[in-house]
Formats: C-alpha cells, structure tokens, sequence
C-alpha cells in the first residue's frame, strides 16, 4: 500500500463524538495478547505524536503551521483516547504491565530480525534482553501479590525467564547516547524501525512515570520505580538513533507515514473483527493527517514525499508474534554485554574505573536495597524458587538456577564463569 496516492477525506470529517470515542473495550479474560499488546502500541504511538506536534507548535512561528497543527493534534488526541478506551476497567495495573513488557519483548524482536542496519539491530538486540527481564520481575511480583500465573496473560508466546539481570541496567547517562541513522542514507525499514521503538519505550517511560506513585504498595511502587528509571534510558537509547537533522516538517511527515503504516499493519494482522475495524478507521484518518503534512511540506519546504520515505510504499507489515528462538540466541551471546558511550562491549573488557562501575557502585552499593533483586529474593523465599515459564531449561548456564536470584550477569567481570 501506498498511503500517497490514497484519496484523503476533509480532517473536520473524522472529528468524533462522546460515543465514538468510548467503544467496547476488549474481554480481558479472553482477548489474544497480541491483541492487548496492538492496543499498547498503537495508544503509544498516538502519545507520541501529540507531544511531537506540541513540541513543533513550540517552536513554530507561523500562524497558519501552528493551525495546522493544532487540528491535527486534535484529531490524534480523539484517537489516543479511542485507543486507550479499548483497555477494560478491570484489568489489573499489573495485568496492564505484563502486556506493556510482552509487547516490548515481541516489538523489540520483531524489529531487530528484519533490521538491515547492523547498529541499529545492535541497539535493539542490546535493549531486548534488558526489557525481557523487567517481564520476568514483573510477572513474580504478580504471582506474589494475587496468584496469577503470567504464562497465561501472555498465552504462552512469550517465555518469562531471567534476561540481564535488572540490576545491570542501571549504567552512566553518557552510555545512552548513540549515532544517529542519516535520514538521506538509511533505508525506509531502518526509519521506520528507530521512530516505531522510540515511541513504544517512550510510551512505557511515561506508564511507569505516572503509575509508580500510584501502586497500592511500598514494593511495588519501588519496582515501578526502579524499572522506570531504566525505561528513560531505553528512551534516551532509541531516541538518540533519530536523525536530528531532520527538519520539523520531515519530521512531521515521517510522523504520520508511520502511523499509517502501524495502523495498516494492525489491520492486516489483528485477529479480533471488532477491533480491526478500529484500526481500519484510525487508517483512514491518518491518511488524511499524512497528505495535510505533505500539503505544509510542500508550500514551506518545496519538498515532495520521495525526499523523505523514497516511493511511499509499505515494507511488510509489522507483525506481533513469538520471538522465543530469537531472544534465547541473543541471550546465549549477548547477556554479560553492557554499553559503553556509543559501542557495546563485555564487562570484562571496561576500564576498573568506567563509569558504568563507578555509577553502579553509587546506586546498588546496598544490594539489599536493589528491589528488582529483592523482589525474586521474596518470591523464593516464599514459594521456594522464582517464578518462571520456559520451553527449555535457560540458555546461560548462570541463570538456571531458580533458588538465587544472579547479580553478577551483566554487571561482574567473568560472571558466565562462576
């Protein structure tokens, strides 16, 4: 498909009313995860381009833009709530995060098999294995709290296991930066890709930044928390990969390119009839959000589509599945990795004095104090051993045994070793 050459409607015809805008939200007790993780992504996505369109209207001079905007801003914030409206009332603040971490275990996977650009496939591969553990502390924090089993929440797709340990994640600002992608040289997958994972791990940074406070329990307000913090990195990670010499009107058309294209991919893979018909309207008003875009790319910049997304058409759709050979290779040979400015290297390779260790030593000098530890500590001390769901036994050899949580994977010099 290409959204290009599709007809627009006027903007003011997709303006919707208090009853479109509160749909039947979906059955928690039987929805596809993957359906649930759709959601996720796509109220994510509208998040992101509200508050790129603010920032635009910001830093903007012109009347007529910032009208513009403003109407298309209005628009997205409807659709951010039609989208955020399909989540039910009695789905759990922690049955909503293991679909927020599932989502971004399979997303993250997804992305990085079909990536042509070795870095950025890096950067992804990197960032997986850090969320796949947030799923895994999450998911024996539920099963502590009321019973639940997370295995079914997420169908069985997604393995719950140790990823890098949580408390290896937390590293020196400065290791979050990386290079940026050249908009005039990547290919349209690798475009689309780096704005797709900027505006999911932002939308899970902002969850977490508003939700943390509001957990009912000193515990688990503290794992929000902690987790969160790691969420920023991942931001600050992904978002560093963006071309920041983009113009603002690029910037706004690739803005919306990917919103057509995340929506038409729902469509063609979303399971539920309901709910695709959904995204097939969200479709059809991002179509016209994109050719008002191009409209103001033209008048100010003198620039047509092809300078930005080449011939506008759609690479395969983006497809939410089961990742689980993918992530157990990239956990076989990459979990003792850490980041190291704009590069990735063992443990064992930095400087005694890097920052990574000098900041570690700042924020988990108490291991005791380290909840995402703490949590896996609790959970054993309970049940015996921590919570798990594998359809094999662990891919690291120092991350099998369910009777310790490990703290020196990723984090230790020759930690595979011991």
């Amino acid at each position: 498909m290409n959204p290009f050459l599709e007809k627009p409607k006027r903007m003011d015809e997709h303006l919707m009313n208090w009853a479109e805008l509160s749909p039947c939200p979906y059955d928690k007790h039987c929805v596809d995860p993957y359906t649930r993780t759709r959601v996720i992504l796509m109220n994510g996505t509208e998040f992101e381009n509200v508050w790129f369109t603010h920032q635009f209207h910001r830093n903007c001079q012109d009347g007529d833009v910032r009208r513009a905007l403003a109407l298309i801003r209005r628009g997205e914030q409807q659709q951010q709530k039609l989208v955020a409206a399909l989540k039910p009332d009695d789905e759990n603040m922690l049955e909503h995060t293991i679909g927020y971490e599932q989502l971004a275990v399979d997303l993250t996977a997804h992305l990085a098999k079909r990536e042509p650009d070795e870095y950025v496939r890096n950067a992804l591969n990197f960032a997986l294995l850090e969320d796949f553990d947030h799923l895994y502390r999450y998911a024996d924090l539920m099963e502590m709290e009321d019973g639940q089993h997370a295995e079914k929440l997420v169908g069985c797709y997604t393995e719950i296991m140790p990823g890098r340990p949580t408390i290896a994640h937390h590293r020196y600002p400065f290791d979050s930066v990386k290079k940026p992608i050249d908009n005039k040289k990547a290919a349209l997958q690798t475009k689309l890709c780096v704005g797709i994972i900027t505006a999911a791990e932002q939308q899970t940074m902002n969850y977490y930044m508003n939700v943390c406070a509001a957990y009912p329990n000193t515990p688990g307000r503290a794992l929000y928390r902690e987790i969160g913090m790691i969420e920023e990195q991942h931001v600050s990670h992904y978002g560093s990969l963006l071309d920041p010499c983009a113009t603002w009107l690029e910037n706004l058309l690739m803005h919306q390119y990917i919103e057509c294209y995340l929506y038409w991919s729902m469509c063609e893979t979303e399971t539920d009839a309901r709910i695709k018909g959904v995204w097939a309207r969200m479709l059809d008003v991002e179509i016209s959000h994109l050719h008002e875009a191009l409209k103001l790319l033209r008048k100010i910049e003198k620039k047509d589509y092809q300078q930005v997304v080449g011939d506008g058409c759609f690479p395969a759709p983006l497809k939410l599945e089961s990742n689980i050979q993918h992530v157990r290779q990239v956990l076989s040979g990459t979990v003792q990795i850490t980041a190291c400015r704009e590069s990735y290297t063992p443990v064992e390779n930095l400087e005694r004095d890097a920052d990574f260790f000098r900041y570690q030593h700042i924020v988990n000098h108490d291991l005791g104090c380290v909840v995402s530890h703490q949590v896996i500590e609790k959970h054993i001390d309970r049940f015996g051993k921590d919570y798990r769901f594998q359809v094999d036994e662990h891919p690291v050899c120092v991350l099998r045994d369910r009777g310790k949580d490990n703290t020196d994977a990723g984090r230790t010099p020759c930690a595979l070793e011991k």
